[in-house]
């Protein structure tokens, strides 16, 4: 017990010293700071650093609740207390580690810790009010993971809290009774709260923001960072006995110096060319390609497919509410070409123009066969429950169709399945399982009638007719700033890039695994019409060593001023199949291959879902897209044309590039899919 005391009262004078001497340290640091600052700035240009130290401190905002009453083992007030508020003093030496990259890091911090507060007023049987105070301190001890999304300034962090108590002392008050004002007052009783927990274990999640102080023009970088954490009760209860608790609001600030990495100064090319190839370091050579961008409308005529399924929420048979289901008197109005008029409820995903065609699907085919009375379908609800659940959805579907629109029920036949005739899920697959089913909970709609099927569809499970839309298509493809990193996927981890604009802005994009990413203009302009950028890429070697290249770039938002018509068509997959699905052989042949222009260029871009792996994905819809490739090729050369041009690429899963999100299963097989964009010579 002896050494107990000896040693909280060294924490108290250690502690004691560190909060007369914070001042002067963080005095001392900013002056060291400027003396760095004016001799690095002048020679040279340094890297962001991984590493900071420094120090943290702030404000404790602590909400006692609960009830306390035995207040040591010889005193015990004649009432209970229990609600308490109280600011008590943070202050810690910090040691932070920051991903150049990815934006993760870790964070530690370990110092003073105080927790005092101040209890409501109570009135004791005497009709004396009462107060208590409390003084609970501790040194904590705590790590953090931490995170800024988009390797930004703003981070968020959380992680454990392991706190040693210091000090645990009271002071209670018993008041006058106001009906006796002479009274003589009782004397105050100080001491220590009994049965204090000598260890604390909790958590604590918080976010923050990185100012810097000076660039990276100096050797010793600094940033000052406000942040705010909570600390719920948790694992905050201080005493062993009783039900006291608290929670914590800290708001505080943290200075934290760190050392870049000495790099080349690139002298900035005023003449701003179009494409920068940046000097050779090492095996890695980094390009920018920032097109001229000539302002160009695009009126483009899509031929967009339409999945003949209906996607139905797990547990429910009734069709969801995202789809578009109009009233008896509406049908009469309702024209295919025109699915705008009657919008979904809720529109998930980036294409909405798309999503409100297929959402209109019952409509459209509910429209088609009033126009075309010697039609029939068969609607084949599979579901994981068995086929009578399947069943109860495909009347779901036939009950809205028939009695919409009014036809006769005789056409519209019902089947029950527990799995779909093409399923997603496969036989011992383990991942991913969730999303899987949620896509093969549906009603497929089947049908042998040539007017609601595609183009040479085979057999009775083939794609509804498309639709045609017409619409402006904004910011093509190939208005995109290219980055290109030779051999990236052989000599880098990864790799991200950082514009700068010439206020100092600064933007992150990435990280990527690939030789080359595509950034839209409009990420990097925002409204700007152009702008002038330094670009910086930082990559981590296989080895784990970092490199930077440099470059600038002239960037012009891509904008509409004349007119130049171009064609849309898309080609779907089923789950997991590279290879292109056999109706669409002649489709393509016949169909797709006629409508390209003499001289015409033409995108094909493959892209899948997130079921999978990232690198699988990639490799399937770059199989996919030269799959097309080759079809079209084949037919081009059958007809001796040797006059169209090529950019064949595959986007994987990359969420920036798919053309639709991934929240619902119809959105997820919309992506499994090959789009082929054709333009005509300028």
């Amino acid at each position: 017990m002896k050494f107990n005391n000896i040693l909280i009262n060294r924490y108290k004078i250690m502690i004691s010293v560190f909060e007369q001497s914070f001042k002067s340290i963080i005095l001392s640091l900013f002056i060291l700071t400027c003396s760095f600052t004016d001799v690095d700035a002048q020679q040279f240009r340094y890297t962001k650093p991984t590493f900071w130290v420094g120090a943290a401190g702030g404000a404790n905002l602590n909400y006692y609740r609960g009830s306390t009453h035995q207040l040591s083992t010889s005193f015990k007030p004649p009432v209970a207390f229990h609600n308490g508020n109280g600011v008590g003093l943070y202050i810690a030496p910090l040691l932070e580690y920051q991903s150049q990259m990815s934006g993760w890091g870790m964070m530690f911090q370990a110092g003073y810790d105080s927790r005092k507060s101040t209890f409501d007023q109570v009135i004791t049987p005497c009709n004396c009010p009462a107060d208590l105070s409390t003084n609970l301190n501790y040194i904590t001890v705590e790590p953090s993971l931490r995170f800024a999304p988009g390797n930004s300034n703003f981070y968020f962090y959380g992680g454990p809290r392991l706190a040693f108590n210091l000090d645990k002392s009271f002071t209670y008050k018993l008041g006058i009774n106001p009906a006796f004002p002479n009274q003589e007052p009782t004397p105050d009783v100080s001491g220590d709260v009994s049965s204090i927990k000598k260890t604390l274990f909790s958590m604590q999640i918080g976010a923050g923001y990185d100012i810097p102080l000076n660039s990276q023009d100096n050797r010793i970088q600094t940033i000052l960072s406000p942040f705010v954490s909570f600390q719920p009760y948790f694992g905050q209860s201080p005493r062993s006995v009783e039900t006291w608790n608290v929670t914590t609001l800290r708001i505080g600030a943290s200075l934290k110096f760190g050392a870049g990495s000495e790099i080349p100064i690139v002298t900035e090319n005023k003449m701003q060319p179009e494409v920068i190839l940046l000097p050779v370091v090492t095996d890695v050579i980094f390009t920018i390609n920032s097109p001229k961008n000539i302002p160009a409308e695009r009126t483009v005529s899509e031929t967009f497919p339409l999945r003949n399924y209906v996607f139905f929420d797990m547990g429910s048979t009734q069709i969801p509410d995202r789809y578009v289901l109009i009233r008896k008197d509406q049908s009469k109005d309702f024209m295919e070409d025109q699915p705008q008029v009657f919008m979904p409820k809720t529109l998930s995903g980036r294409s909405d123009r798309e999503m409100t065609v297929y959402y209109n699907l019952l409509n459209i085919l509910g429209d088609r066969m009033v126009r075309n009375p010697s039609t029939t379908i068969t609607l084949v609800g599979s579901s994981e429950k068995g086929p009578q659940d399947g069943l109860i959805m495909a009347e779901s579907v036939r009950k809205y169709i028939a009695g919409i629109f009014s036809i006769d029920t005789s056409r519209i036949a019902i089947k029950g399945l527990t799995k779909p005739k093409i399923p997603s899920e496969q036989p011992g697959g383990t991942l991913e399982l969730d999303l899987l089913r949620e896509g093969d909970r549906r009603v497929s709609i089947e049908s042998n009638s040539a007017a609601l099927l595609m183009e040479f569809n085979n057999g009775n499970t083939g794609f509804l007719k498309p639709v045609q839309i017409t619409a402006v298509q904004n910011a093509p493809l190939d208005s995109y700033v290219s980055l290109h990193v030779d051999d990236a996927e052989k000599t880098l981890r990864s790799w991200s890039a950082e514009f700068k604009d010439k206020a100092g802005n600064l933007q992150y994009f990435g990280p990527y695994t690939k030789n080359d990413a595509l950034i839209p203009g409009k990420s990097i302009l925002g409204t700007q019409p152009e702008g002038d950028f330094k670009i910086t890429m930082k990559g981590i070697r296989k080895d784990s060593s970092l490199i930077e290249k440099y470059g600038t770039a002239n960037i012009v938002l891509w904008t509409p001023t004349k007119n130049e018509e171009g064609s849309r068509f898309s080609i779907l997959y089923e789950f997991n199949d590279s290879k292109a699905i056999e109706i669409y052989e002649k489709y393509l042949s016949d169909i797709v291959t006629p409508k390209i222009p003499l001289g015409g260029k033409v995108f094909i871009h493959g892209y899948t879902d997130i079921i999978g792996s990232e690198k699988n994905n990639y490799e399937l819809s770059l199989a996919r897209a030269h799959d097309v490739h080759k079809i079209i090729k084949s037919s081009l050369s059958k007809a001796g044309r040797s006059d169209v041009t090529f950019e064949v690429l595959g986007f994987g899963e990359e969420p920036s590039m798919s053309p639709f999100s991934n929240k619902y299963p119809e959105e997820r097989f919309y992506n499994r899919t090959v789009i082929i964009d054709i333009i005509p010579n300028k």
